[in-house]
């Protein structure tokens, strides 16, 4: 049975590695400290911070209005930051709104003849603008219109761009008081569309297509004990990639701390959390989340949630 299980976690890792490195990798690194700490399969969990990304359904169900923002350090100078609002919108719909960028700076730029120029820097950004309708009390489903664009410098003087649009869907069950199954479909016809005519003689158009990832997920609630996961069908261009499983647990202490662990997308991760009050009782969050990944890259991601 270890053997088994040894050789999926090994085969999930490899495959990871690989579609990680495709188009709009940055939407699929773990947005927060919560969701980067328990593994990141929040397809059927509430994410104070970013509550819409995981599953857009979300927004129908909220009870309050949500602020969040979010930071990665990673390493080789890379940085991830987003910040989302999201509330409901009575009496059975929801509305969000997100931005989400990655990026590397520190780039060394060099004249041709080697020598040393101005350093450089490239980001991805994506405007997330989120809608959902809860259809009977216990189902809503949501979508995610995203707003994408890559800025890739070329030069020291010349910038090259890339922008396109893409979709979620996102399906959420309340199975019980605690317990909740999503289901969503992340990245339907993201793309970025580059256009090289400019800047070479044999340039032209060109799409940048995202992988599209299916997803269905649980989470299951007892005596302060959370239990979250879910199970990633990879497609590329039509195609069938992989499987990727995610799966995490969070233990509350005094209903105010909070400890957590998990495995996902290729990586181990481990994180604390914080809940207090600020203007009243509980509306605020804090959390912390330390990752390592096949090839001991680290990570360090915190995360700040406000609710009113």
């Amino acid at each position: 049975m270890n053997k088994i299980v040894t050789t999926f976690i090994l085969v999930s890792i490899v495959i990871g590695q690989d579609w990680g490195g495709q188009s709009g990798g940055f939407l699929r690194m773990g947005m927060t400290a919560k969701a980067v700490s328990m593994g990141g399969g929040f397809t059927a969990e509430l994410d104070q911070s970013f509550p819409v990304f995981h599953n857009p359904a979300w927004s129908a169900f909220l009870a309050k209005r949500h602020f969040g923002s979010s930071y990665t350090n990673l390493t080789l100078d890379r940085r991830l930051a987003a910040t989302s609002f999201a509330m409901a919108l009575p009496p059975t719909a929801g509305i969000g709104l997100a931005w989400v960028y990655g990026g590397v700076n520190n780039i060394q730029g060099r004249y041709s003849t080697g020598m040393k120029s101005s350093k450089m820097q490239t980001g991805e950004n994506a405007l997330m603008i989120t809608f959902a309708q809860r259809l009977v009390p216990w189902l809503a489903i949501g979508a995610n219109f995203k707003i994408l664009r890559y800025d890739l410098p070329i030069t020291e003087s010349d910038q090259l761009s890339g922008s396109g649009i893409g979709f979620d869907i996102g399906l959420l069950i309340k199975t019980g008081k605690n317990n909740t199954v999503g289901i969503m479909v992340q990245d339907i016809s993201s793309n970025y569309q580059w256009d090289t005519n400019e800047l070479y003689t044999q340039g032209g158009p060109y799409k940048e297509e995202f992988p599209t990832i299916y997803r269905v997920g649980s989470r299951y609630n007892n005596k302060g004990l959370i239990i979250v996961g879910d199970l990633g069908l990879i497609t590329d261009h039509d195609s069938y990639s992989g499987v990727l499983p995610r799966v995490g647990v969070e233990y509350s202490f005094l209903d105010q701390y909070f400890f957590r662990g998990g495995y996902g997308n290729g990586r181990m991760a481990f994180g604390v959390g914080y809940e207090y009050g600020l203007f009243k009782p509980r509306d605020s969050h804090i959390d912390y989340a330390f990752s390592l990944d096949w090839v001991s890259q680290t990570a360090h991601t915190i995360s700040y949630a406000f609710n009113f």
